[in-house]
């Protein structure tokens, strides 16, 4: 899944991954924007058979991880704005993109990830989370709620119906006829059997602020500020809290069999055989704000570290066994003749050619320790 906590800082990342822009002359008062460098935080993760889909800034990434030890970069496409959510179904990624809705991506060929289809609606507040079952897709759409959108036609997607929230709605997974949904200090479930006239069937309130959720059989697991809490959702109008797990600072959530595996500060792994009595069994001090699993690994994200990989086929021993770096969001750019000089957060300086502004292409670049402060200059 995603964090949301790290996009508390969106106005800044929003900033961080700006436009590259040029002032052809010094009487220009409004230049326009002509190029950009689109790469930036790491938001979040999705794997399906061989591949694994991650965000990076503004970009969709796709890394070959047939070999989980050594993943490798193979596509990406940039969208409009940052990558917050990634869902994998049909040969097509489905990208909840923050102020611009969904995204539907062609991922047929991995090497060559092309737009199919966009829904951008109207009244629009923020693309947070996305879930897709069958020919629906459910949108977790800020101040807005649940929007329901009809994929069956991947090329045209259309909203059918809308849960308007009185809170704020970040994240969503689906089950049979019912989508559970993360939404300001609660776990909301909404009877979608009707996709027109999605409904609240019950809900039941967190003391914090909830940021993400995931659902195995009638049980789902949500992560909110304070930790981990498993829920019985057996009974779709009556849902209740039955167990927690204090892990403060965790932004995403993944359950496979009787293992809920929590990103943030590290990788949790917490037994969930018992709902009642969640118990940490293994532990992995790595970067890492969503998680995705898949066949004995964990796939994390954590803003500006890329890609890691972990081994968690023994959960009590998980370590880290491989990772792909991405280009990361930039903090300072300076500016010479067809020569930007970027300060890259985490990866030092990165020298861009200009002299086709539409398309900034990376020429060279110098790692340094920590973050890139000022790293970058023109004319000192």
């Amino acid at each position: 899944m995603k964090t949301k906590s790290g996009l508390a800082r969106l106005v800044t990342a929003l900033v961080i991954v700006g436009w590259v822009i040029t002032l052809p002359a010094v009487a220009q008062e409004c230049p326009e924007p002509v190029g950009r460098w689109p790469y930036g935080p790491a938001y979040a993760v999705a794997v399906s058979g061989d591949y694994a889909y991650f965000g990076s800034g503004m970009v969709l990434m796709i890394a070959d991880v047939s070999n989980p030890a050594s993943p490798q970069a193979v596509g990406e496409v940039a969208l409009p704005d940052l990558v917050v959510d990634i869902q994998v179904s049909g040969g097509y990624a489905y990208v909840a993109v923050t102020t611009r809705g969904l995204w539907v991506i062609d991922v047929t060929d991995p090497a060559l990830p092309l737009v199919a289809g966009i829904f951008e609606p109207e009244g629009h507040c923020h693309a947070y989370g996305v879930a897709v079952s069958q020919d629906r897709a459910y949108l977790a759409d800020g101040c807005m709620g649940l929007r329901v959108l009809d994929v069956s036609i991947p090329a045209a997607p259309i909203e059918i119906g809308l849960w308007p929230t009185t809170g704020f709605t970040n994240d969503v997974a689906i089950s049979g006829d019912a989508a559970y949904v993360a939404d300001a200090y609660s776990l909301r479930v909404i009877d979608v059997s009707a996709p027109s006239a999605p409904i609240e069937a019950g809900f039941v309130e967190t003391p914090e602020w909830a940021w993400d959720i995931a659902i195995e059989g009638s049980t789902a697991y949500l992560v909110d500020e304070s930790g981990l809490r498993v829920m019985d959702v057996s009974s779709s109008s009556s849902p209740v809290e039955v167990g927690f797990y204090d892990t403060p600072r965790a932004s995403g959530v993944a359950v496979s069999g009787k293992l809920a595996y929590l990103a943030g500060r590290g990788l949790h792994i917490i037994d969930v055989q018992v709902p009642s009595a969640p118990n940490e069994v293994g532990f992995l001090d790595t970067p890492g704000s969503t998680v995705a699993i898949s066949g004995g690994y964990a796939y994390l994200t954590a803003d500006s570290d890329g890609l890691r990989v972990a081994d968690v086929s023994n959960p009590g021993e998980p370590f880290e066994l491989g990772s792909l770096d991405a280009p990361g969001p930039t903090l300072y750019i300076a500016v010479t003749g067809d020569q930007a000089y970027v300060a890259a957060e985490y990866e030092g300086l990165r020298v861009l050619d200009l002299s086709t502004p539409s398309a900034p292409a990376e020429v060279g670049s110098l790692a340094t320790p920590g973050l890139g402060y000022r790293d970058a200059a023109a004319g000192d």
